[in-house]
């Protein structure tokens, strides 16, 4: 069975429905606010997506163990019709499937995490008040201090699912989404930080247990990223209750001349 494109939502919702958790990402993706800058390839029930709404074309590629080789298959399928340069997010072992086209660079495990356990969430004194696109400023100025290099679209901001905390009128800490779908009742956090001379108080906690409070009114399952050697950040979020429930790398692909 040949890989194909699929243009069809309620298909790929069905399809990504099926573990909501680990495609909580692409699931998100397929909401207007999102899907004019998706493409989305399929083989049988397996789906790849390829995200164009950076300035590096992404590709999301996630599959249980069981149904890997069916994946590896569509990526076989697919690897020669990716762009020259992009950025991958891949199940285990999917990179060493695209190794016959494309070189890995700065290849990191993950963890994809869920919040499982709400009850640690409720004993964390939840901070902060929502953030708007009038705060866009100040959230890139505290980017730029505490967290360069990361992955915000400024159009998240018009999602109302950031919260900030700001202390003698200045933010300082933050935490908000990549993707947030009531439709698909999916979250996924990101671009959470804290100002580096206010670190080791909490504030960071107290923000994602504010956030996941909205969060919670209008999805079912909240997710995150966290790289595997962040420890500091691994045992944050188990402590507010997530739980690592899929390993996946990230990396760089870069086309074989």
């Amino acid at each position: 069975m040949p890989v194909r494109a699929e243009h069809d939502r309620a298909v790929l919702a069905e399809l990504l429905g099926r573990d909501p958790v680990l495609h909580a990402y692409q699931l998100g993706d397929l909401d207007d606010f999102f899907w004019p800058y998706t493409s989305w390839f399929r083989r049988g029930n397996q789906v790849a997506l390829l995200y164009h709404g950076v300035e590096l074309p992404t590709l999301l590629a996630f599959a249980a163990p069981a149904d890997s080789a069916e994946l590896a298959a569509l990526l076989t399928d697919l690897a020669p019709l990716l762009p020259a340069r992009l950025w991958a997010h891949l199940s285990p072992s999917l990179d060493a499937t695209l190794d016959r086209w494309f070189h890995l660079e700065d290849a990191a495990p993950h963890h994809r995490m869920a919040l499982t356990d709400p009850a640690r969430l409720a004993r964390v004194t939840p901070a902060g008040a929502p953030l708007g696109p009038a705060d866009l400023p100040e959230l890139l100025a505290l980017y730029a201090a505490a967290y360069p290099g990361n992955w915000f679209d400024p159009r998240m901001l018009d999602t109302g699912q950031y919260v900030g905390i700001r202390e003698a009128g200045e933010l300082v800490a933050v935490a908000g989404v990549h993707v947030w779908s009531p439709t698909w009742r999916v979250a996924a956090l990101g671009n959470v930080t804290t100002h580096p001379r206010v670190r080791g108080r909490g504030l960071a906690g107290a923000a994602v247990a504010a956030l996941c409070a909205r969060l919670r009114e209008g999805v079912e399952h909240v997710t995150l990223n966290v790289r595997a050697d962040n420890t500091a950040a691994v045992r944050l979020y188990q402590r507010l209750g997530f739980t690592p429930v899929a390993d996946f790398v990230e990396c760089g692909l870069r086309a074989r001349r």
